[in-house]
């Protein structure tokens, strides 16, 4: 049974929301307890887990360790006009080996992706995105990859699986189903000239914190994503200690709420994870308070989707017609419903990839079309697609 996995909230946070407000975030959940039993997932839409898995987080032990004051804070939150039905599915535990933990975030991400419910993960290490990235082997598609990290985890290809080498299992391994991976927020001085020269050679994107810190580049980023990964460490110390491989530098706390907002607000995304909190170095419970907002704003992005590309086709779109010098024209087009931009790829030479040949992009890389410099990301997205 897939939800043997799972543990339920521990009895003394249910008996703490009795204390709260009926219109509380904690109220107006289902929530997986002794009392209440498991819920029923018919309607939800978002599910919440934690996970507790630390034993391949480099210098980062005691991680995915008392999920209680997360839950906590978030329970306490008054959730916004939303639509969206939410649950807490308690926690994974810890298995006998680190390939128990992978196969049962892995079985219960699919389950919950096959019926349209966004699994929340809260870990643990953020080698656990290995084992939600497989989760996709199932759905037998190509995925986009988005890490908000400072670091970019390749490791090396001999390597074993643990958060600093997790991206270069999902590269190598097989099924390969990565589409395109992007970074968010990476810090020079911790990565490697080869690492990004790699990035680079498989046309993979990395933003640095600097040119990041204009959030608006990153909303068509998210809205090309599947997958959402969130190092709690690419949050400064000083908004988020509970992280032994802190850094000084980093998003303050309103820019990773913001991020997280994105992630929600994306039609695609459809898995999302904060991963490396510990609870060891939390001070006065700030970092869990932190991670419980990003939750909150994921999930108020859910319920605001305007469900257009790729719920509408592009003939529901404002077309524009770029023509390029010496090139063939590039297609625009602009969804009436939200305002957002895409650009499109129209040379397919593989129909499994024709879910990527609308590129979200911004207004102002049409108009740099238009000023006959062709985007960085078309050219990108094409080299991948043809």
């Amino acid at each position: 049974m897939i939800f043997d996995f799972l543990k339920p909230v521990k009895d003394s946070l249910i008996a703490h929301l009795v204390l709260q407000s009926a219109q509380s975030f904690g109220r107006t959940i289902q929530i997986y307890s002794e009392q209440q039993g498991f819920p029923d997932l018919e309607t939800v839409e978002v599910a919440i887990f934690g996970i507790e898995e630390d034993r391949n987080s480099v210098d980062n032990l005691h991680t995915g360790e008392q999920f209680f004051e997360i839950r906590k804070h978030l329970y306490q939150l008054y959730p916004g006009n939303w639509h969206t039905k939410i649950a807490d599915l308690g926690t994974i535990q810890k298995g006998a080996t680190t390939e128990d933990t992978y196969f049962a975030v892995k079985t219960l991400c699919a389950y919950l992706i096959k019926n349209n419910i966004i699994p929340v993960l809260i870990g643990g290490g953020q080698d656990i995105t290995y084992a939600n990235y497989r989760a996709y082997d199932a759905l037998e598609q190509t995925v986009n990859l988005v890490a908000v990290d400072a670091k970019f985890d390749i490791g090396g290809a001999e390597d074993a699986l643990n958060s600093r080498s997790y991206l270069s299992k999902i590269v190598m391994d097989s099924p390969n189903n990565l589409f395109n991976f992007s970074n968010i927020g990476y810090q020079t001085y911790y990565n490697s000239q080869e690492e990004l020269d790699l990035l680079n050679s498989l046309f993979f994107d990395a933003y640095r914190l600097g040119q990041v810190k204009d959030l608006t580049l990153v909303e068509p980023i998210m809205r090309d994503a599947d997958i959402v990964s969130v190092d709690i460490g690419a949050v400064r110390q000083s908004d988020a200690p509970a992280n032994n491989n802190g850094s000084p530098n980093g998003f303050y706390g309103e820019e990773i709420c913001a991020i997280a907002r994105y992630a929600g607000i994306s039609d695609k995304v459809s898995s999302f994870g904060i991963y490396e909190y510990n609870p060891k170095y939390d001070q006065a419970g700030q970092t869990a308070h932190l991670i419980a907002q990003m939750i909150w704003y994921f999930i108020e992005g859910v319920n605001f989707r305007a469900k257009d590309y790729p719920f509408c086709t592009v003939e529901n779109y404002q077309k524009f017609i770029v023509l390029v010098e010496n090139d063939d024209p590039i297609n625009f087009y602009k969804s009436d419903k939200s305002g957002r931009w895409w650009m499109e790829i129209n040379i397919l030479t593989n129909n499994k990839y024709k879910r990527h040949a609308l590129i979200p992009c911004t207004y102002e890389d049409y108009v740099q079309a238009t000023d006959q410099n062709i985007p960085e990301r078309w050219y990108k997205a094409l080299r991948k697609l043809i």
